[in-house]
């Protein structure tokens, strides 16, 4: 059990930009350091080996939370005041000691603070340092609980991908460029590439694929390769291995070949010639990791080889180094939206069950949690229960490309958990997710988890530092999935935020209700993340998941809606789960509701468990879900003056964000399913804005009407934007609300671009001004266009106004950006807009 001491709180603490993330160190006021021992001894002197990095970081860590230096020895000494860190085999060997060491996984490790000598012995070196972070994790949150324990790893494969460029940019990355290259190589300074390590190796992550999947092939230059070595360098105190991503074609675009077909002789000679040049670069290089034949990426298919055969080229050039190869099973073809039967989440189970058993024992498949694409909620792949005789690994996404971009608080650690925790009941018998990719369920010798995170150059590692703690989660959940979702949040809070328990319940509170908040207002019942699948997949736009090749269909028209996925009637897709799960998910009645639509294609009217209809649970869904997004802003603001005012204003500036942007989903959704359905809301909401100014409905100077496409992403459709881009624009009313205070909301458009400035005026008197820079603020995938993504509100609290008065709005253009307006919102206490 976890005792954590209630401390006196620290005055506010002076500014800090996230870079130290939950590893901060922050002083305990109150705590008498004297029980905390007076020496380390660190069982190697080796500047470069994990346990010479554990026997820094104590000194570290007890520096910052106790202000008390500690000595770091490398032997045996006098005192027996000591903390000891180092392998099982180093401390025998040191102490005389036939330490009972236990069975342990790799990467396991031994904590005992019950004596005067800590111990802190690892299986291997890197499990000591993991030993070492855990009673720093301990001390820091104020928990000085005696223990004694061993801990093992659930997997032995713990990695991240980087979807990082050779140019700098990273593809679905929001925190800011590369920390590992530009322009065509590696960067010079790795300090926080060396950074980086050191965070992954506080929460156990083993291992970092450095480039983007869709990979260039210049990586595999002479000079490239010896830069590698260099990010190997600076991440092997952290014990965190490097790994690298393929471009298949490589051999035929690098390497001048005629061909990249898998079983051509010259082809794996090339590859094997490569290999062992990155090996000399990189000693214990941990593998590759490959995307093949999928979304325009060469693979084995071209030349009618199978996938297997693909991967299997490259485990047989990694074999003599142990190396392993993450091939990921994100294949599928362009469908006919036409065909009944045509369905992109039969993809992985089409490609790859026919060839379990044909993978080398080195090669692990890389599956996606869900069937299609990091959607809000998916059920869980059924390829997990069709590879018995092939290792497999979890793919999750800490980097928020469908869910908010890191500009949305969302949580992701309990979307995750329903998946980990989902029993496929494989033959009958308990077949959790979490147990299947470790190895233990069809007992395969390797397997784990794999989560695309896209850390950049931005001090808060992703770009907003309340996304920080899926970084934090994901690593606990790789070594430990049973662990609770809150419990796992909580320890990140306390060690990034403090013990004060008003943050600890706050932000709690914020993040939990965070993912379900999320899916109602963007897409609910198993229906998607109802986002431009096209574009930027960022804001709401649900008319483009339909009428393409991709396949995120929604198969919605005026009727009914849903994919048809039961083998009765379907595309078969239900079919592919084992029977017991196969036939939960074939009859609406016993499919849950959050996946009715996923798994059936009903009409708007078909009744829920809940006792709703579809279409009421939509509109009512939306309005729940973005409303709790307000109520994050007062939460958030509940905290002032208990968090550094940096982090505070920053949080608080995403979370108004995140306030205004639930609503444009919200508006959009409801409507779109309003004009498609012809069904009215029961609540009266949908449609109905009684506090709203549209903008094309008032006085108009230097302005004009502008027409939205997607119409949904606009109130009333239309907007207004500046006759030209080098005039200024000006919107008046007079107002007929009712004297009193209210709060006053602008809808407008902030395009990348252009950097529009807004004035907005009451009686000719100055009540605010922005300007239109969010593509330089937020770190999203930003729009030339005005839609869903573009789509965002300023609020000026506490305006008092009175019936007559003049309001006017001043916009001034800037490059492509024509100062665009959507409405203006006057909301008195409790109303919903």
């Amino acid at each position: 059990m976890q005792v954590f001491l209630l401390l006196g709180i620290l005055s506010v603490a002076a500014a800090e930009d996230g870079l130290a993330a939950w590893l901060r160190y922050a002083p305990l006021p109150g705590v008498n350091h004297q029980a905390i021992p007076s020496n380390i001894v660190a069982l190697n002197t080796t500047t470069s080996s994990p346990v010479y990095s554990a026997g820094v970081e104590l000194q570290k860590g007890i520096q910052g939370i106790f202000g008390k230096h500690i000595d770091i020895g490398y032997e045996k000494g006098e005192s027996l005041s000591t903390i000891v860190v180092g392998t099982f085999g180093a401390y025998s060997q040191e102490y005389n000691n036939n330490f009972n060491a236990p069975d342990l996984e790799e990467d396991g490790f031994w904590l005992n603070t019950q004596n005067d000598t800590v111990q802190i012995l690892g299986q291997n070196e890197r499990g000591a340092l993991y030993g070492a972070f855990e009673y720093l994790s301990m001390l820091a949150q104020g928990n000085f609980t005696k223990v004694a324990y061993f801990s093992s790893p659930h997997a032995p494969i713990r990695w991240t991908n980087e979807w990082d460029n050779m140019d700098g940019s990273i593809e679905r990355g929001f925190g800011g460029p590369s920390i590992f290259f530009q322009n065509g190589l590696i960067v010079n300074n790795l300090t926080r590439a060396a950074e980086y390590a050191r965070l992954l190796a506080s929460v156990r992550i083993n291992g970092a694929i450095v480039n983007n999947v869709n990979a260039n092939v210049t990586l595999l230059t002479p000079q490239n390769i010896a830069g590698l070595g260099r990010i190997a360098d600076v991440f092997r105190p952290y014990g965190v291995q490097l790994g690298i991503s393929l471009n298949f074609a490589s051999p035929q675009t690098l390497g001048n070949l005629s061909t990249f077909d898998p079983l051509d002789p010259s082809v794996i000679e090339w590859w094997g010639n490569i290999t062992d040049q990155i090996y000399e670069a990189v000693p214990d290089m941990a593998g590759y990791l490959v995307k093949a034949n999928s979304e325009g990426q060469p693979g084995p298919l071209t030349y009618n080889r199978t996938l297997a055969e693909g991967a299997n080229l490259f485990a047989n050039a990694l074999q003599p180094y142990g190396g392993i190869v993450m091939f990921r099973a994100f294949v599928y073809n362009m469908l006919n939206i036409s065909d009944w039967k045509a369905d992109r989440a039969n993809a992985a189970v089409q490609f790859f069950k026919e060839l379990d058993g044909q993978f080398d024992d080195n090669v692990v498949v890389q599956i996606k949690y869900g069937p299609i694409d990091f959607q809000v909620r998916e059920p869980t792949s059924p390829l997990f229960a069709n590879l018995l005789q092939t290792n497999t690994a979890i793919e999750l996404q800490v980097t928020q490309e469908y869910l908010g971009q890191q500009c949305h608080l969302v949580y992701l650690a309990p979307l995750w958990k329903t998946i980990l925790d989902f029993d496929l009941r494989v033959d009958n018998r308990s077949s959790t997710v979490s147990n299947i990719i470790s190895g233990k369920r069809f007992n395969r010798p390797l397997g784990g988890s794999a989560a695309v995170v896209n850390v950049g150059t931005n001090t808060t590692w992703l770009g907003s530092h309340l996304a920080m703690s899926n970084l934090y989660a994901y690593g606990r959940l790789a070594w430990n999935p049973s662990l609770d979702s809150e419990a796992i949040l909580q320890d990140w809070i306390r060690l990034t935020f403090g013990l004060d328990p008003s943050i600890l319940n706050t932000i709690t509170q914020m993040s939990m209700e965070s993912w379900p908040a999320y899916e109602n207002y963007s897409g609910n019942l198993g229906i998607q993340t109802l986002t431009d699948i096209l574009y930027t997949h960022f804001g709401p736009n649900p008319q483009n998941m339909d009428n393409n090749g991709y396949g995120q269909w929604t198969r919605a028209d005026h009727l009914t809606i849903g994919m048809d996925r039961t083998v009765s009637n379907g595309t078969g897709f239900a079919g592919q789960y084992p029977p017991e799960i196969a036939a939960m998910y074939e009859d609406p009645s016993t499919t849950p509701d959050n996946l009715l639509l996923w798994f059936h294609h009903v009409n708007y009217t078909h009744l829920l468990h809940s006792g709703n209809t579809v279409i009421q649970h939509f509109y009512d869904a939306h309005y729940n879900g973005s409303g709790v997004a307000q109520t994050f802003v007062p939460l958030w603001e509940s905290l002032k003056g208990k968090i550094d005012d940096q982090r505070f204003e920053d949080v608080l500036f995403r979370q108004e964000y995140q306030a205004g942007h639930a609503i444009v989903w919200r508006d959009a959704i409801n409507d779109f399913y309003h004009n498609l359905s012809g069904i009215p809301d029961l609540g009266g909401r949908v449609g109905n804005h009684p506090w709203r100014i549209e903008a094309e409905s008032m006085v108009l100077d230097g302005y004009k009407s502008y027409t939205v496409s997607p119409f949904e992403a606009a109130s009333n459709y239309s907007a207004v934007v500046t006759v030209t881009n080098s005039t200024v624009g000006t919107a008046s009313t007079t107002l007929g609300f009712p004297d009193g205070k209210y709060d006053v909301g602008v809808n407008y458009y902030d395009l990348i671009g252009g950097i529009s400035h807004f004035e907005m005026f009451l009686n000719e008197k100055s009540i605010g001004s922005w300007a239109g820079d969010l593509e330089n603020r937020l770190g999203h995938a930003p729009s030339v266009y005005l839609d869903g993504h573009s789509a965002t509100r300023k609020t000026i609290r506490g305006v008092n106004v009175k019936k007559g008065d003049v309001l006017k709005i001043v916009g001034t253009p800037n490059g492509i950006e024509p100062a665009p307006l959507d409405y203006v919102v006057f909301l008195p206490e409790g109303a919903i807009d």
